[in-house]
C-alpha cells in the first residue's frame, strides 16, 4: 500500500500529447494556478536529480513566477500528516495510513514553495476540491478556470481536473509540469484528461497564452 518507488523517464514533449477535444485558451484574467500535493513526502519516490522530477520542478517553477507577475491566484493542495483512520478514510485502505506528522516530509520544495499572497489548502481526497475551500475561492475571485500542475497525473491531478469540469470550471492540465508513477501512466492520464474533461498543454504553450 505504500508508494512505488518510480524510475526515471522522460517529460512528454508537446509533439507526443494527446489531442484535445476541445479548443480552450488559457486567460490569466480567468485562471486560477493549482499547485497539487508537490510535498516531499510525494516527490520522495522519484529518483533525486533525474526526470521527470527535475524537468516538472523547473516548469513548475516558470508557471510560478509568470503566474505571480500577473496577479493569476496560486494556490497549494497540501495533505497532512498523521491523519487519524476516521480522517485517512477509504484513502487507508488503498494506500495505507498516508504521510508521518513530519515537516521535511509535508514540505514543499523551497525553489517551488509557496509565497506570501498564495493560499496552502489542506487536501483530504483525490480531488483538491473535496472538504476544501478550493470553489468558494474560484467564486469569489470570479474565475472560471483552473491549471493544474504537480503530483500524480493519474490520481489527483486528472480526479481535480474532472471535479473542476463537473462544476463548469475550464481544467487545463500542464503536461510536462506533472509528474506520475511511470511514464505508461503519465501518458494515460493525458488522454483521459484530453478525451474527457480537461485540455491538455506544455508550459510553454500556456506560458504564450499567459
Amino acid at each position: 500500500m505504500a508508494l512505488p518507488a518510480i524510475a526515471s523517464y522522460p517529460l512528454p514533449t508537446a509533439d507526443e500529447l494527446p489531442e484535445n477535444r476541445v479548443d480552450w485558451t488559457a486567460d490569466p484574467e480567468r485562471a486560477v494556478l493549482l499547485v497539487h500535493d508537490l510535498q516531499n513526502h510525494f516527490l520522495g519516490a522519484f529518483p533525486s536529480g533525474e526526470q521527470p522530477l527535475t524537468g516538472m520542478l523547473d516548469n513548475t517553477g516558470r508557471l510560478l513566477k509568470r503566474a505571480r507577475g500577473l496577479g493569476v491566484p496560486v494556490v497549494y493542495s497540501t495533505q497532512r500528516g498523521g491523519q487519524t483512520p476516521r480522517q485517512r478514510g477509504l484513502q487507508l485502505d488503498f494506500w495505507g495510513p498516508g504521510a508521518a506528522d513530519d515537516a521535511a516530509a509535508l514540505a514543499v520544495p523551497d525553489e517551488v514553495a509557496p509565497q506570501p499572497g498564495d493560499r496552502v489548502l489542506t487536501k483530504w481526497k483525490y480531488s483538491a476540491f473535496v472538504r476544501t475551500q478550493l470553489a468558494q475561492l474560484l467564486r469569489e475571485t470570479g474565475r472560471d478556470q483552473l491549471v493544474v500542475i504537480g503530483v500524480y497525473a493519474h490520481i489527483g491531478v486528472v480526479v481535480t481536473a474532472c471535479d473542476a469540469w463537473m462544476r463548469d470550471i475550464q481544467a487545463f492540465v500542464v503536461a510536462d509540469a506533472v509528474a506520475d508513477f511511470s511514464r505508461d501512466d503519465h501518458d494515460m492520464a493525458l488522454r483521459w484528461a484530453a478525451g474527457r474533461c480537461a485540455f491538455v498543454t506544455t508550459t510553454d504553450a500556456l506560458l504564450k497564452e499567459f
